[in-house]
């Protein structure tokens, strides 16, 4: 293990966290009372997902609480982000609550709290209620009013013992890979008919940060899915077309949120489906501002025959993780130092609700998970935080993604993401070494002392 000294040091109360998503961990998709997501209904159409495999019992955490707890225990984290299931709380996405949901948050709550994990609960983290997509989903507004009432009642039971909240995990991914692309659940390839879905799910997000606030909610946020965003080259055709997907990416989801407004390229896009005060309903105040970071993106004008007017370029000259990313931690300091420097007063505190990677590394003959990619991943993410805090920038906390191994998604159990290895077949956890590296730089900030 690294001597002390080696470890970054961020200020005193400082919050390290870990992060996951219900989906992703649970499993047990068919017990008590929970009804269908539309990720049960992806994951079962053939082809959609890498290995053809489903969240139907990931990480079994529905029924490991206690053990996944005592694992935050001894990493020594102070806050843990987690979603709840929404078809666990409505069935159906409407209607009353199902007890048998609400009483599994709570026994997942206040294990959190009696070993020193503060909750950081998000309410949405993709998992919609299948029946409420039968009915149009995220392009239907109707779903906003189904998603305050769920707040509402969600709020009503754990805001006395929630430290944050987050109405809705990336906007950004869930309308535009969902509704647009169509490679994450519902599967929809609309392209640029998927901005009602994104227009809805910020909606969402304001008018659940309502609700919430209603029931005595204290601390607010986001967690939007942010990158920087690099042109392929410095033509002209290139560089507008970067800024256009960084307006799409970036600028649709923050402005609105920030500053009551769409970017002015796209406001034309969304006056359609826009009514008066629906952007005063998204401009909630925000107690801190979640940036879930992973790596940058290169941008390059399309030719005429595309669909879409921009396409993806490999960012090169840079390390990167299993799942094909590049490994830039100077552009989460260069995002960070010009997000504060562009909005200012606007910009409450910022946690980085998400930051991790993908590395397969699985025990040896000894049952050590070497997996040091990780390591230095974290300790130079974790600097980069720590150089923005030093150029002004108010961050308050990291939470890694993630705590342990888990569906990844479209990408099925084929990526690997966690502090804690899991074997599948078994449920073994086995903290890995990054797991250890995280719980000394802990250990070594000012606070520990």
């Amino acid at each position: 293990m690294a001597p002390p000294h080696d470890f970054p040091l961020l200020p005193p109360g400082f919050r390290f966290g870990t992060s996951t998503a219900s989906y992703q961990i649970e499993g047990a998709v068919a017990e008590d009372g929970r009804g269908p997501s539309i990720w049960d209904t992806f994951t079962a159409e053939p082809g959609r997902v890498a290995d053809g495999s489903t969240g139907a019992v990931a990480c079994d955490h529905y029924h490991r609480v206690e053990e996944d707890v005592a694992l935050m225990k001894q990493l020594g984290t102070g806050g843990y982000r987690f979603s709840i299931a929404w078809p666990r709380i409505q069935p159906t996405g409407r209607g009353p609550a199902n007890e048998k949901g609400l009483a599994f948050y709570d026994r997942l709550i206040d294990t959190l709290l009696a070993n020193d994990q503060q909750p950081m609960v998000t309410l949405y983290h993709w998992d919609l209620p299948q029946a409420l997509e039968d009915d149009g989903g995220w392009l239907n507004r109707d779903t906003v009013d189904r998603f305050a009432e769920y707040a509402a009642i969600v709020g009503e039971r754990f805001a006395d013992r929630v430290e944050h909240w987050i109405p809705v995990n990336e906007p950004n991914v869930a309308s535009l890979l969902g509704y647009g692309m169509g490679t994450h659940a519902p599967g929809k390839a609309l392209l640029f008919d998927c901005l009602p879905a994104a227009h809805h799910l910020l909606l969402a997000h304001g008018r659940a940060a309502i609700e919430l606030r209603r029931a005595g909610a204290t601390s607010i946020g986001c967690a939007n899915n942010h990158a920087p965003i690099w042109p392929a080259s410095e033509d002209d055709a290139d560089v507008g077309m970067s800024k256009i997907f960084d307006a799409l990416w970036n600028g649709m989801f923050l402005e609105p949120m920030l500053l009551g407004r769409y970017p002015a390229d796209l406001m034309p896009l969304f006056e359609e489906v826009m009514t008066d005060g629906d952007l005063a309903t998204i401009r909630q105040p925000l107690d801190f501002y979640g940036v879930n970071y992973y790596n940058p993106m290169k941008i390059a004008a399309a030719g005429e025959d595309s669909d879409v007017p921009f396409e993806f370029r490999e960012v090169v000259g840079y390390p990167t993780t299993d799942f094909g990313w590049p490994i830039v931690p100077d552009a989460l300091r260069e995002w960070l130092v010009m997000f504060r420097a562009r909005f200012r007063a606007a910009l409450p505190p910022i946690m980085i609700t998400e930051s991790g990677c993908s590395y397969g590394m699985g025990p040896d003959e000894d049952g050590v998970v070497d997996d040091q990619p990780r390591i230095d991943y974290l300790r130079s993410h974790v600097n980069a935080v720590s150089e923005a805090i030093q150029r002004g920038v108010d961050v308050r906390g990291y939470y890694c993604w993630s705590l342990m191994d888990n569906f990844e998604w479209a990408e099925g159990y084929t990526q690997r993401f966690g502090l804690v290895h899991v074997d599948y077949e078994t449920q073994r956890r086995t903290p890995k070494r990054s797991f250890e590296w995280y719980a000394e730089m802990i250990k070594a900030q000012p606070q520990h002392l």
